[in-house]
């Protein structure tokens, strides 16, 4: 399969490590794709729930995939995330193409972006960590069950459903939490003269103008690899959002990659590593 030059990519909320992430798709994403620069915008892994007994081999293949990128010249940059935050020990980090940071300033075509995850304005993370965790856990129980219900519904020759949306779109609270959350992003970025503000965390994909009476910026979020499975793409001068579910064209020759056992010693220390810093926290 040819594949797409891009400037640059950004991704967010993949959540390896847990029942609802979408690897396999997401693997199949970044094999389409041939980045000058790529963004992983904070919660790629989820070391909240991070378990020995599940880590399958889609999810490594995604590891391997970002690894083969960095490898073919692609600048890599890995910023943390609130489930991911422990690696934020490491920020400010560079090895080679990769840079390990908590946010990031970057010039696209004389413009200026401003690259973060967004939990710092979650007060729920600041204020009551515990019950973020807890809601993280409802969370991925919510789209398990979900799983099932698609399941059945296409069995009965009926469309995707997706209840977490449905939730939030009912809770007016969610609305406004989002809501506030656009306007503060925006709000700081103008006031520092950003003409690009690009963030995670929330889950809701979107490209969209915000104004007020000091200027406008370019609000931009990636969206998550659970549900959405949507991506930021930069190229020709243009911004995109790439939704993998309408945008994916389906190759019918075969992979031969996914068909090779996957042997990565490497990584499996790289995580083994991870499990034991996280007590130094």
């Amino acid at each position: 399969m040819e594949k797409r030059k891009l400037y640059l990519a950004v991704i967010s909320d993949v959540h390896l490590g847990t029942y609802g992430c979408r690897a396999k798709e997401l693997n199949r994403y970044l094999k389409s794709i041939d980045p000058e620069i790529l963004v992983l915008n904070g919660d790629i892994i989820d070391i909240w729930q991070f378990s020995k007994s599940y880590f399958p081999d889609t999810h490594m293949k995604v590891i391997h995939r970002i690894f083969k990128l960095l490898a073919n010249g692609t600048k890599v940059y890995y910023l943390t995330g609130n489930h991911d935050e422990m690696v934020r020990k490491f920020g400010d980090l560079n090895l080679g193409n990769l840079t390990i940071d908590n946010k990031l300033k970057l010039d696209i075509d004389g413009k200026q972006a401003w690259i973060f995850h967004g939990d710092i304005f979650d007060i729920t993370m600041k204020h009551s960590k515990w019950l973020a965790k807890l809601g993280a856990v409802g969370y991925d129980t919510l789209i398990i069950i979900n799983s099932f219900i698609n399941f059945l519904s296409q069995k009965l020759g009926q469309g995707p459903i997706s209840l977490s949306k449905k939730i939030k779109n009912s809770v007016k609270g969610a609305i406004k939490f989002i809501s506030d959350f656009e306007q503060t992003a925006t709000d700081i970025a103008i006031q520092n003269g950003y003409d690009y503000v690009i963030c995670g965390h929330i889950h809701q994909p979107a490209i969209a103008t915000y104004t007020n009476e000091k200027g406008s910026v370019l609000y931009l979020n990636s969206g998550d690899w659970i549900e959405n499975l949507t991506a930021l793409e930069y190229v020709d001068g243009n911004w995109s959002l790439y939704n993998h579910q309408t945008d994916y064209v389906h190759q019918k020759e075969p992979d031969l990659e996914e068909s090779q056992k996957l042997d990565l010693p490497h990584m499996n220390a790289l995580y083994e590593n991870i499990i034991r810093h996280t007590g130094d926290r």
